[in-house]
C-alpha cells in the first residue's frame, strides 16, 4: 500500500469512527406517545363536552396507540380543569376539552389561577354547536316573543338554568334579557345533564343549552323548543326557528370546542395532535355520530385555534360588559 493510500484509508477509518462517536453520543428521540394520554372533561359526564369527547377520544387512541382516557373535573364554569392543565407536565400526554367558556372566563373572573393566553398551547378546534332555548313543560310561552311577553308581565320570576357560572348557556341568556330588556334569575348547575334534569322536574323554566344534550328531551316532548342560536336553522332541528327568525336581531350565539395542551408542548407534539385530530373527524362513522348530536365538525391548525381564541376572548368581553352578568 502507497503512502498516499494508507492516508486515505486511515483519514476515511477516522472518519467513520468519528461519526459513530457522534451517533451515540445523541440522546435517541423520545417516543411519543409513550403511555395512555389523560383528556381533562370541565364539566360533569353526560353533558356536551362528554358526548363529544368520548368518540373523538376512541378515535384518536387507535391512531395514536395509546388509550385516551377521559378525566372529568367539573367546577368555576371549567377554570377548575384548565388550571390543572396550566400546571400538568407539557409532555403531550395531558389535554382538555375546552368550551368558548375557556374565552368567556377571562373577562368574567376578576382572577383566574392562570393566564388564558400565555399558559396554553393551542392545538385543534374540533366542533362548533348552536345552542337550543328550551322551555319546560309548564312555561307557557312557544315562542321567543311570548316568553318575552311572560318575563315582562312578572319581572324576576322566570328561572333560566346553564351549565355553570359564566359558561356560554349563562351569558347567552344574560345577553338576550339585556337585548329583550327582561330580568330574568339565573340558577347555575354543574353540567348540561343537571341542567336537564332540573327541567325535567319543574325546577326552572328555561334554558340556553347545548343542542346536543337537550334536543332529545324536546324531541321526547318533555321539553319544548322555541328558538336555536346559530346564523340559520339547526339540522336536526329543521322546524326551530332561530333567534334572528324569531325577532332578536344579530343574536348568533355558537358553542366550540378545542383540545388544548400545556405551554412548553414540543412544537411537533403539537403539530401531528392537530393533523391526528383534523385527521380523524373526516372518518365517515365519526362525523355521522357527533353530526347526529348537533355538532358541526371543524378540525384546525393551532394557528388558527389561537386566533380563534383571540377573538372570542374580544367578543365576549364586550358582552360580559354590556350585560352586565357576574358570577353568582
Amino acid at each position: 500500500m502507497t503512502l498516499f493510500r494508507f492516508r486515505r484509508h486511515f483519514l476515511t477509518l477516522a472518519a467513520l469512527a468519528l461519526s459513530c462517536t457522534t451517533v451515540a453520543a445523541q440522546p435517541a428521540t423520545p417516543q411519543w406517545p409513550d403511555r395512555p394520554l389523560q383528556l381533562l372533561i370541565p364539566y360533569p359526564p353526560g353533558g356536551s363536552a362528554d358526548l363529544l369527547g368520548r368518540p373523538l377520544a376512541m378515535k384518536l387512541q387507535e391512531r395514536l396507540g395509546q388509550n385516551v382516557v377521559l378525566e372529568y373535573k367539573p367546577g368555576a364554569g371549567g377554570t377548575v380543569a384548565s388550571q390543572a392543565l396550566a400546571r400538568a407536565k407539557p409532555d403531550g400526554h395531558t389535554l382538555i376539552l375546552v368550551l368558548a367558556a375557556h374565552a368567556i372566563n377571562a373577562s368574567l373572573y376578576p382572577k383566574l389561577p392562570y393566564d388564558t393566553r400565555k399558559d396554553f398551547a393551542p392545538v385543534s378546534l374540533v366542533a362548533n354547536l348552536p345552542m337550543i332555548v328550551a322551555a319546560s313543560s309548564a312555561l307557557k310561552a312557544n315562542t321567543i316573543p311570548e316568553l318575552i311577553a311572560a318575563a315582562k308581565a312578572a319581572p324576576g320570576k322566570l328561572t333560566f338554568g346553564s351549565a355553570g357560572n359564566g359558561n356560554t348557556g349563562h351569558l347567552a341568556a344574560e345577553f338576550f334579557s339585556a337585548q329583550a330588556g327582561i330580568k330574568m334569575t339565573h340558577v347555575p348547575y354543574k353540567g348540561s345533564a343537571g341542567v336537564v334534569n332540573a327541567m325535567l322536574a319543574g325546577e326552572i323554566d328555561l334554558t340556553f343549552d347545548s343542542i346536543s344534550t337537550s334536543y332529545p328531551q324536546i324531541k321526547s316532548g318533555r321539553m319544548r323548543a322555541l328558538a336555536v342560536t346559530g346564523e340559520k336553522r339547526a339540522p336536526i332541528a329543521p322546524d326551530v326557528p332561530t333567534m334572528i327568525e324569531s325577532g332578536m336581531n344579530g343574536f348568533v350565539i355558537n358553542g366550540w370546542y378545542a383540545i388544548l395542551a400545556p405551554a412548553g408542548t414540543p412544537a411537533p407534539i403539537v403539530e401531528r395532535l392537530s393533523k391526528e385530530i383534523a385527521s380523524v373527524l373526516t372518518l365517515p362513522d365519526l362525523r355521522a355520530q357527533i353530526m347526529a348530536g348537533g355538532y358541526e365538525p371543524v378540525g384546525s391548525t393551532p394557528a388558527a385555534l389561537a386566533a380563534h381564541i383571540e377573538a372570542e376572548m374580544s367578543r365576549w368581553s364586550k358582552v360580559v360588559k354590556e350585560s352586565g352578568a357576574k358570577i353568582d
